[in-house]
């Protein structure tokens, strides 16, 4: 009787674990790099240890949420437990989400893997019910193209600009570059982005220019550009005050996208199209220019092909000169003067050809053409340089070859007899040995005299790494001094000032509290200041300006407050430092 229990008690375990199901489920297997996904691991048992996946190539925005329902129906019970996520990804690509494992009944349980395929960012329609719209109606980052319908390696520019009203903004991190795929691309250095006011579907915003670049296509047809997607750290305003009065500030992050465009790109003519034709479109002035004319014997000249003007100077080759056989001419120098403005390419490209001349005479060089894609006629043009005469006064005559011919054959012959020696000069063939010398020994106890140096450095540098808390805290304390430094040189820019006396007031904190971000809040810092003997209103001022930091970068100001406001910071660090 008991082995059946045994037996019937097996068998409704083996069903019972046979019916275990868990499982991942996502929203989408493909989306965009602006885009979320929302993924939902599954189980009908109540199980326990759960353990996540990485995400690799994906963030974290919310999660885990648990959610647990259970029903009866017809005398049948149903049981359903969830951990969901929302994941944002960090660049385009194919990623697989691993498997999440949970244990039920001693057992280990795992869901499938599931191959995800980030594309480039989109531009979406809005949802009113998002819980961000106040960032979306007064966030956009919009790409301007100063010609969308040119010919080839015509110049055309995109301009980025990020438009916002009545929010504040930060930290911009690239989450996919553009790639300009048929074109030749320039970018235009930006030193220091700074706020303009302007407008934008009809209302007053204020935007940033974050980047600039000049495009010349390098072929025919309808070419795409790829979008430019930005992650922003962005502040809104609530209806809070905190116990000073002041704005109390929501932080969040939100995804930008430039959205694609597309440049129509014309053929250039056939019609008219010179033989020579080598690739120039613009407006351009050609020259042939010799160093001199007229030469002595030993004298060289240097001659100068150069194209100066407006267009694609870059991206075009100068026509080479032909001279005749008595001049020997040595490949060209090339050397380049131009410059990349929002309008194009301005400048000059030149070779430098040096020639040498073999003989008395008088020698023309013969015009040179250059051709050019005209854009304001639209039609091809072609400059001729006119032919020069290299004259050289000094020199050997050019003298009959046969002759010449002869007169080498005998100099061959008369220098196959060489002069006999008279003298023997005798050296020796031993030479000192190598082994037991002083060399020898150096090198062979060089190594014992220096491995007590090594270890010492060794055990040195590893009691230097295992100092965790040491490393950490000169680590903050470096980077304390560093902010602040900049903070001082920012100080006629508010935002970029604002933003490095924040860091350096909060990387002071961590370093003589040996705290980590994660624990800076106002009661904690309050706290331990005080448990350090900080004086009380030394720590309060503390709090108040740092939080001022986070305010004052979008709040008008003047320079005589920005300058208050780093004099205190300076005297409220030096006044912890003396306390703590």
């Amino acid at each position: 009787m008991k082995k059946y229990l045994v037996a019937i008690i097996f068998l409704v375990c083996g069903s019972i674990s046979a019916q275990v199901q868990f499982e991942a489920r996502v929203s989408k297997t493909t989306l965009a790099l602006n885009e979320r996904l929302r993924i939902d691991f599954m189980m009908n048992v109540d199980g326990d240890n759960f353990v996540q996946p990485n995400f690799e190539g994906f963030r974290i925005i919310a999660g885990p949420s648990q959610q647990i329902s259970q029903s009866w129906v017809n005398g049948r019970s149903s049981f359903e437990k969830a951990y969901s996520y929302f994941l944002t990804p960090n660049q385009k690509g194919t990623f697989v989400i691993k498997a999440a494992t949970i244990e039920y009944n001693g057992q280990i349980y795992k869901t499938a893997p599931i191959r995800i395929n980030v594309t480039a960012a989109q531009e979406q329609p809005r949802d009113p019910n998002d819980n961000q719209i106040a960032a979306d109606e007064n966030l956009y980052l919009v790409a301007d193209v100063s010609k969308d319908n040119i010919y080839v390696n015509e110049p055309t520019t995109v301009v980025y600009k990020l438009y916002f009203a009545n929010i504040g903004i930060s930290n911009f991190r690239d989450l996919g570059k553009p790639k300009y795929n048929d074109f030749w691309s320039q970018n235009i250095e930006i030193k220091q982005l700074v706020a303009e006011e302007g407008l934008f579907k009809g209302q007053n915003y204020r935007y940033i220019v974050l980047k600039k670049v000049v495009l010349y296509p390098q072929k025919s047809g309808k070419l795409k550009l790829e979008p430019l997607a930005l992650e922003i750290d962005v502040q809104l305003p609530t209806n809070q005050r905190d116990v000073f009065g002041r704005m109390i500030l929501n932080e969040t992050s939100k995804r930008v996208s430039a959205g694609s465009k597309t440049i129509n790109v014309k053929p250039l003519p056939e019609t008219g199209k010179p033989d020579n034709f080598s690739g120039a479109v613009g407006n351009f002035d050609f020259k042939v220019t010799p160093s001199k004319n007229n030469l002595k014997n030993g004298e060289t000249l240097d001659l100068i092909v150069s194209v100066t003007g407006k267009g694609n100077l870059k991206l075009f080759s100068l026509p080479k000169p032909v001279v005749p056989n008595a001049l020997e001419m040595y490949d060209a120098v090339h050397s380049e003067d131009i410059t990349t403005p929002l309008s194009g390419m301005v400048g000059k490209s030149s070779d430098s050809y040096t020639i040498v001349p073999q003989y008395k005479g008088n020698y023309p060089i013969k015009p040179l053409q250059f051709s050019y894609f005209d854009l304001e006629t639209k039609t091809y043009k072609t400059i001729s340089s006119p032919e020069i005469i290299v004259n050289v006064l000094e020199g050997a005559t050019p003298v009959d070859s046969t002759a010449s011919d002869k007169n080498k054959s005998k100099i061959a012959d008369i220098e196959k007899f060489k002069p006999i020696k008279l003298k023997t000069e005798i050296t020796s063939i031993e030479k000192d040995d190598f082994f037991g010398s002083n060399l020898f020994y150096v090198l062979l106890f060089a190594p014992f005299l220096l491995l007590p140096l090594i270890i010492l450095f060794k055990n040195q540098r590893e009691k230097v790494a295992g100092d965790i808390t040491g490393n950490r805290i000169k680590m903050n304390n470096k980077l304390a001094k560093k902010y602040l430094s900049e903070a001082k040189k920012q100080i006629k820019n508010k935002e970029l000032f604002y933003i490095a006396l924040e860091k350096a007031m909060h990387n002071f904190l961590k370093a003589k509290l040996n705290i980590e971000t994660s624990e800076m809040s106002k009661d904690n810092i309050q706290e331990l200041l005080l448990s350090r003997n900080a004086n009380q209103g030394i720590v309060n001022e503390f709090i108040v300006l740092t939080e001022n930091c986070e305010i004052a970068r979008y709040a008008p100001s003047s320079s005589v407050t920005i300058q208050q406001d780093f004099d205190k910071a300076v005297f409220i660090i030096s006044e912890l430092e003396k306390q703590i």
